[in-house]
């Protein structure tokens, strides 16, 4: 398009083309493994590891476009953008990288199954021996530390306990009540489903509920807020934008983001469980374990010894090792993101409350975003190019009980933990 045509115009042309080329890709599809796969893990009394390599994916789960020609469309598009935008323009650098990221993805795609695999998906996702922001703490530090504090939980001195008695279609009744009052402007449903490997998982304007799963109360609560206050409302403020639709999709920078908003408004309304944590957490431990050689069913093993039953073991470690090497070495690291993303966005909310930028914090939820994305997308909210999110938690409409929060949150940090904690404890001992 020509450099004459106005701003707003070049982006949304720009943003719509991206939002097209992405289409076909469709990573967990990619990477999915038949139900056989596990029957025949059990059938083998957990002592045959599963028949899924390279060839496997390419005859049953074939990518269903020409990989180099969609490695060609995305560069051909970035190339455009800097030409269209110019080469500093900070939103057609944000489409510039989803561009790279896409190829990167694609290239993954072709090596499921292979070492290469784990490599771009380090790339892509990161792995648990990623620093965080402070370059000295490791994603997999937080995973022994929360190890240790959850272990130490006895969840019957907690208080309630919520039974999983509810059926999957009790579920689906429940939610799309739900839903039918929060998305007041959109129809957003639940259906069961008897293909996907979790409990739920969220689409544009849909959740999928597994059709045999069983559910709590407090499970509701928990699907409600993190698949349809989260995964659906970032598609949905996306969509909504009139330049900018590339927002309601998603490549893997903004995983630990989107994530880490969805396990953050898990613990903002009180839904979190130890029993959930642990479950968010096992999944850096489990990723850290396949990374240094663990196999698959070694990785089973690590679930049956935290209590899981069989078939929660086969999931869990399915999680792990799909599209990557089944006997260790190279897993799909995707799943570190909940914890990780927690810890970031986290420290990110504390720091703009502590240095007076509370207006960045509700476009978080623009659509699905980087941490380096939301400063940017503000600032173009502000010369009308990005329109505010439609659909926001209210902890995060009303910044009030947040602010104070992240404000003992700041001073916390100031006090020496070990020292408070050793006389809490002789406190604690005398009882």
């Amino acid at each position: 398009m020509s450099r004459a045509a106005p701003y707003p115009q070049r982006l949304a042309d720009l943003s719509e083309r991206l939002v097209h080329a992405q289409q076909p890709i469709r990573v967990l599809d990619a990477v999915a493994w038949d139900d056989a796969i596990e029957a025949r893990v059990i059938a083998s009394g957990f002592r045959e590891l599963p028949a899924v390599d390279a060839d496997y994916y390419r005859q049953r789960h074939p990518i269903p476009f020409d990989a180099a020609e969609k490695r060609a469309e995305f560069a051909a598009l970035r190339g455009d953008i800097a030409h269209d935008l110019g080469a500093d323009d900070a939103l057609g650098q944000i489409l510039q990288r989803n561009c790279r990221e896409y190829e990167t993805v694609v290239a993954m795609l072709e090596a499921r199954g292979t070492p290469d695999f784990y490599r771009y998906s380090r790339e892509l996702y990161g792995s648990p021996r990623d620093h965080f922001m402070d370059e000295r703490t490791t994603v997999m530090e937080l995973g022994e530390v929360l190890n240790e504090v959850l272990s130490g939980i006895d969840d019957a001195q907690l208080g309630v306990a919520y039974p999983r008695v509810l059926p999957a279609d009790r579920i689906v009744e429940a939610l799309n009540e739900r839903f039918g009052d929060y998305f007041a402007d959109h129809r957003v449903h639940a259906r069961l489903d008897d293909g996907i490997v979790s409990d739920a998982a969220a689409g544009a304007d849909y959740v999928k509920v597994r059709r045999d799963a069983r559910f709590s109360e407090r499970d509701l609560n928990l699907l409600e807020v993190h698949e349809g206050w989260v995964h659906i409302a970032t598609s949905l403020n996306g969509q909504c934008q009139r330049d900018a639709r590339w927002l309601a999709k998603g490549p893997p920078c903004v995983t630990p983001i989107q994530e880490g908003l969805a396990v953050l408004m898990e613990v903002f309304t009180f839904n979190m469980t130890p029993d959930r944590a642990r479950k968010i957490n096992n999944r850096i431990l489990a990723c850290a374990m396949a990374e240094e050689g663990a196999d698959f069913l070694q990785v089973c093993g690590f679930y049956r010894d935290r209590g899981y039953d069989e078939r929660e073991c086969l999931q869990h470690a399915r999680r792990v090792f799909r599209g990557g090497v089944v006997g260790g070495g190279a897993p799909f690291t995707k799943d570190i993101s909940y914890g990780k993303g927690f810890v970031m966005l986290y420290n990110f909310i504390r720091t703009a409350i502590r240095y007076g930028r509370p207006e960045v914090i509700p476009f978080l939820f623009t659509g699905k975003v980087t941490l380096e994305d939301v400063p940017v997308l503000w600032r173009y909210h502000q010369e009308g190019i990005i329109d505010a999110p439609r659909y926001v938690p209210p902890q995060f409409r009303d910044l009030n009980g947040l602010a104070v929060w992240m404000a003992f949150s700041n001073f916390f940090n100031r006090m020496d933990l070990a020292t408070l904690q050793e006389r809490n404890r002789s406190l604690l001992e005398r009882t």
